[in-house]
């Protein structure tokens, strides 16, 4: 590093302060300089009574961050945490630091930008300087390791100069010498100096002192926690015993042999001896070293053929040891645990490999054994394999039932009906449940399969063909459920449950749970085995236990059977009379607010929110008077209620047939007819009016009285028009007649379409035949129109014959219209459109 003038050595009179506790403290008064040494730029305070002691001394590096403040004050923190202030007599003093300072930092950052150049200023900016280890200096070790230790760079300058001078190899004699002389002060100072070493999480440090020349003396000096001064742990026993290292099938790479005892020790410290202490970065870093090693180390044993050869021949060799083999299963299970943090495509080879080699004999020996811990390990091991991919599982099961030899989920359920380890039996249970899921790992294989596709159909094609699930699960049903489900079969003559032991209850509670399970997954089959074995009557046998888990999974399975909403099932559950001790646990905890009481609660809610009309009757007509007496919530009286809803009398309400007014409020139309009935869809509502006119004769002679009964007077139509059953010949000379084109403002009533009509005297000349014909074309045009035009209007009531013409005549002149509507039924219901009539008359909706 070049040199830099430092500034004048004028007397630069100030006060130095340091921060304690939220509080300044004032250290002294002196003279303050700046220098250049060796070791980098320094700030120097000398005390103004004692020239020879000095108050301050600091180096000066590029990341500290000093701060002018005012004229005469200069504030930092140094590298151990503290905060520092500079108070100046004179501004031009503090001026002169504060120049020296900016030019030091300034010059230092340039430099660090030059890569020839970075470990010298790394060296000048934070440099670390320990003594050599002696049991005189640890205090002043401790102390120089814990203030570097409060700053990123000084962790990392620590680090650098621990690796590079070989600093731990000089600390572990010591370890031994303070033993000798029995100082304990000595041994919490060395361990409080391993800690902050191995805390430091610097990869290279952790990896070297789990090597062998210098574990026994790094956990050695961590068996003295300060903390606990009156204990002392075991670390090196422990650790320097070779039995717990036991090579099942000898090893002969001896990187992969080192990784495995460096894995071990870095397990041992992380769980053990800092696990009081471990912050997150340290965790992490532990973690992340054992993970590698791991990788490294199941690579290379599943690759290994001759390796995998031999292990797995441990288990068909006839002179191989019980213990040998024990140790061959909890090694395998060391494997698969390994596995699981594996990728996809490793995983899978690995158990490709380890199949291959007779790792499902493996499994059916260990879950056998009576050694609970080595059933233990067998089913994380069977769990691990279903985990990773429970197709390829299942199909060397159906491949060992077609060769004729056991298969593994017989072996499971004799397995778990006489299995007393509750641990072991829940992992049988769920083994059993995800053997027997016809969904079982399809997400999973489909993303592999994505991700994979080549080493998956190799995969694949290396064992036997996927077997149809369908044909699995019915030789499932053929052959072993029988044998899974004879303990609830022989519930059938038990009268007493008052005696029956944890374990059977435990049975009964994961029986119970799997059948739950198989009426989700295996619906035709499972309905049809539990009808023809009756099972449903012995999970209900079940609700006289006194020990509540099991009444809360046996109404767990009645409640999921409701909601299946099959009747069979319903007919059931109504023929064995389930509903019984059910009403019994919901009497014996009411009105208390407990889960036994909730499930009897939600489950009666479930049947009347979804309407359940068997099990409603049934409920209600069996058990009104016990509804009615429970009040303290509104469920059952709702129950009776829905129920009274189903059997009431359905009233039919006749319609009305008479004309309305205006401003009279029409009843609606019937929803079916509305919503796609005789009438079409989206067709608006018509009124009682036109309602009254199709549902009424075709003969217009009936609808005179009718007028007359109702009140309104009958006028004389605007036009006469024949009847429909009239040719268009006829219509012709009808029109040419005087009769046929009378308009008349007269009040007589006169029969519609008759041809006899008397003249009046003030009648008008007869209308020529293409005069009326453009005339009705005209008055289509208007109906049309009327039809296409879209919002509610207001129809005004049909009150005369002109209206009825009206109607006929728009049905007849229409005929394509007409004609689209005859099949929707009887003729005069064919038109449900707008209308607009001839004369006075509104429009209609």
């Amino acid at each position: 590093m070049a040199l830099v003038a430092p500034p004048s050595n004028d007397r630069k009179r100030v006060k130095v302060y340091e921060l304690k506790n939220n509080d300044w403290f004032d250290r002294g008064t002196g003279f303050c300089r700046g220098v250049i040494a060796q070791e980098g730029a320094k700030i120097l305070v000398a005390s103004e009574d004692d020239p020879n002691r000095q108050l301050l001394e600091t180096r000066i590096s590029k990341d500290d961050g000093y701060q002018k403040q005012q004229d005469t004050l200069i504030v930092w923190t140094e590298q151990n945490g503290t905060d520092m202030a500079l108070s100046f007599q004179e501004p031009e003093g503090c001026a002169s630091i504060w120049d020296f300072v900016n030019e030091m930092q300034s010059r230092l950052q340039r430099l660090a930008h030059d890569d020839g150049l970075s470990d010298d200023i790394d060296s000048a900016a934070s440099p670390i300087m320990l003594p050599n280890p002696d049991l005189g200096n640890l205090h002043e070790i401790e102390n120089h390791m814990r203030a570097a230790n409060s700053t990123p760079g000084g962790r990392e300058a620590l680090a650098k100069f621990v690796l590079a001078h070989e600093y731990i190899p000089k600390l572990i004699p010591l370890v031994e010498m303070a033993e000798d002389l029995e100082s304990a002060s000595d041994l919490h100072r060395l361990c409080s100096i391993m800690k902050m070493l191995i805390l430091l999480n610097d990869t290279a440090i952790i990896e070297y002192v789990v090597t062998d020349d210098v574990v026994l003396g790094v956990v050695g000096a961590l068996e003295y926690d300060p903390d606990f001064p009156l204990h002392k742990a075991n670390h090196r026993q422990y650790l320097s015993d070779e039995s717990k290292f036991k090579e099942v099938v000898k090893i002969e790479d001896t990187a992969t042999k080192k990784k495995i005892h460096f894995t071990y020790r870095l397990q041992y410290l992380k769980d053990v001896v800092l696990a009081r202490i471990l912050d997150d970065p340290t965790f992490s870093v532990l973690n992340s070293l054992i993970f590698f090693h791991q990788v490294d180390i199941v690579q290379h044993l599943q690759a290994n053929g001759p390796f995998l050869r031999e292990l797995f021949g441990i288990f068909t060799g006839p002179e191989e040891t019980s213990e040998r083999r024990k140790d061959a299963v909890l090694f395998i299970q060391q494997c698969t645990q390994i596995a699981k943090s594996l990728q996809a495509q490793s995983r899978a080879q690995m158990y490709q490999n380890f199949i291959s080699n007779g790792l499902l004999d493996v499994i059916q020996y260990a879950i056998k054994l009576a050694d609970v811990s080595i059933r233990l390990a067998g089913m994380d091991v069977l769990q691990a394999l279903i985990d990773h991919d429970a197709l390829m599982v299942r199909s060397y099961v159906f491949k060992a039932i077609q060769d004729g030899s056991k298969p593994l989920t017989d072996t499971l359920i004799e397995l778990f009906l006489i299995e007393v380890d509750l641990g072991v039996k829940a992992q049988m249970a769920d083994a059993i449940k995800v053997l027997l899921d016809p969904n079982a790992n399809s997400a999973s294989m489909e993303a592999l399969g994505r991700t994979n596709s080549d080493f998956l159909a190799k995969v694949r094609g290396q064992h036997p063909p996927m077997p149809q699930t369908d044909s699995f699960v019915q030789k499932f049903y053929d052959d072993s459920a029988r044998k899974l489900f004879q303990p609830l079969k022989d519930l059938e003559g038990r009268e007493s449950f008052n005696d029956m032991s944890v374990q059977e209850a435990t049975l009964y509670a994961y029986l119970v749970d799997v059948l739950c399970f198989f009426i989700k997954q295996h619906s035709f089959r499972s309905k049809y085995f539990i009808l023809s074995e009756g099972l449903a009557a012995r999970v209900a046998q079940l609700m006289q236990c006194p020990i509540k888990y099991l009444k809360l999974t046996a109404l767990k399975y009645f409640r999921a059977v409701i909601g299946l909403h099959d009747e069979t099932h319903n007919r059931q559950l109504i023929m064995h009379q389930v509903f019984e001790p059910i009403m019994k646990v919901l009497f014996d905890t009411m009105p208390r607010d407990n889960l036994l009481n909730s499930v009897c609660l939600e489950m009666f809610e479930f049947i009347k929110r979804e309407n359940i009309k068997i099990l409603v009757q049934y409920l209600v007509e069996t058990h009104r008077e016990k509804f009615q007496g429970i009040t303290y919530v509104d469920t059952f009286q709702n129950l009776i209620l829905r129920y009274d809803q189903m059997h009431e009398p359905v009233t039919t309400q006749e319609l009305d047939q008479s004309f309305t007014s205006v401003d009279s409020d029409t009843p609606g139309r019937p929803l079916s007819m509305v919503n796609g009935g005789k009438w079409g869809q989206g067709l608006k509502e018509l009124d009682a009016d036109e309602e009254a006119y199709f549902n009424g004769s075709d003969d217009e002679d009936d609808l005179a009285p009718a007028a007359k009964i109702n009140g309104a007077s009958p006028v004389k139509p605007l036009v006469n028009y024949p009847d429909d059953d009239v040719d268009d010949d006829e219509m012709d000379i009808l029109a040419s007649a005087p009769s046929d084109s009378t308009h008349s403002t007269s009040s007589s009533a006169q029969t519609q379409g008759s041809p006899n009509t008397p003249k009046s005297s003030d009648e008008t000349p007869p209308e020529r035949i293409s005069e009326k014909r453009r005339r009705e074309d005209d008055e289509e045009d208007e109906l049309l129109a009327s039809i296409s035009s879209s919002g509610p209007k207001r129809r005004a009531s049909l009150s005369s014959n002109s209206s009825v013409g009206s109607l006929k005549s728009l049905r007849r002149k229409t005929p394509t219209i007409a004609s689209t509507k005859e099949n929707a039924g009887p003729k005069k219901m064919s038109l449900s459109l707008p209308l607009k009539s001839g004369g006075e008359g509104g429009n209609t909706e």
